[in-house]
């Protein structure tokens, strides 16, 4: 497969120490993290979407309106790619427990919320994006597959795609197993590879993952969330600079190496 070569036009961040992206140029300067919070704003959601709307949904919706607004575009016409490990765990345990129990009590919203598209419906409708739109896991590799997916779809459609990988933090058993214990949400918009701006080249590769010395915060954060796999190519985008390799799948990496031009 030839290297993929994108720009990237916009970056979104939320998660409980860093609010956005700037955020995370701060850590990255030796700004102490900020004080946790525990819920996403999700402003590009109407009052009342954010009441309905899980927490996994709110975390990607806030993420996705970052790196649009930083890029300009409109969102009514990005393709999107949404990315996540585990989707929604509270509902997951909701509905396990309440099947267990009282299988006809199950709330028709929670059923609805318990898909792995919810995050990219959310964010279709509000946005009132008619473009395409998909939902893809792979696991710890969840980033890193939905990053060449929307690479892929830039580069051959010659159009900007929206990227979105995020993941809750884990409840009840499953929460347990898998270790999740924060929020985490990422938002990139790629667009065909131009001779300036910040530039990402993109080759899919046997090696094993791998990245540059992070602060420690991040990489306790990628410990706690695998939607934090991102947490490397994002710093390498907040200096400008590097290269590292992402997992895509369990058995293949992406080499990722990020330039800016004048």
């Amino acid at each position: 497969m030839n290297a993929l070569h994108v720009q990237v036009k916009g970056i979104g961040l939320c998660s409980p120490h860093l609010a956005d992206f700037h955020a995370l140029r701060g850590l990255l300067a030796g700004e102490l993290p900020a004080v946790a919070t525990t819920r996403a704003h999700a402003s590009a959601l109407s009052p009342n979407e954010r009441r309905r709307a899980p927490q996994s949904v709110l975390v990607a919706i806030e993420a996705a309106s970052q790196a649009v607004a930083m890029s300009g575009y409109a969102a009514s016409g990005l393709a999107c790619v949404f990315a996540s490990a585990y989707g929604d765990q509270a509902t997951t345990d909701y509905m396990c427990n309440l099947l267990a129990r009282a299988p006809t009590e199950l709330s028709p919203t929670r059923f609805h919320n318990s898909v792995h598209n919810a995050a990219a419906g959310y964010w279709t409708i509000a946005t009132d994006c008619r473009a395409s739109s998909s939902a893809t896991c792979a696991g710890n590799a969840s980033f890193g597959a939905g990053l060449l997916e929307a690479a892929v779809l830039a580069c051959a459609d010659h159009r900007p795609v929206l990227l979105v990988c995020s993941d809750d933090a884990g409840v009840g058993p499953l929460g347990e197993l898998i270790g999740s214990t924060q929020f985490f949400g990422c938002a990139l918009v790629l667009s065909p590879g131009t001779d300036t701006g910040i530039q990402l080249r993109l080759a899919v590769t046997a090696s094993a993952p791998r990245h540059p010395p992070l602060p420690a915060d991040c990489l306790a954060w990628m410990h706690s969330n695998p939607a934090a796999a991102a947490l490397p190519l994002l710093a390498m985008l907040a200096t400008g600079a590097g290269d590292c390799v992402l997992g895509a799948t369990q058995l293949l990496g992406l080499h990722a190496q990020v330039e800016t031009k004048a």
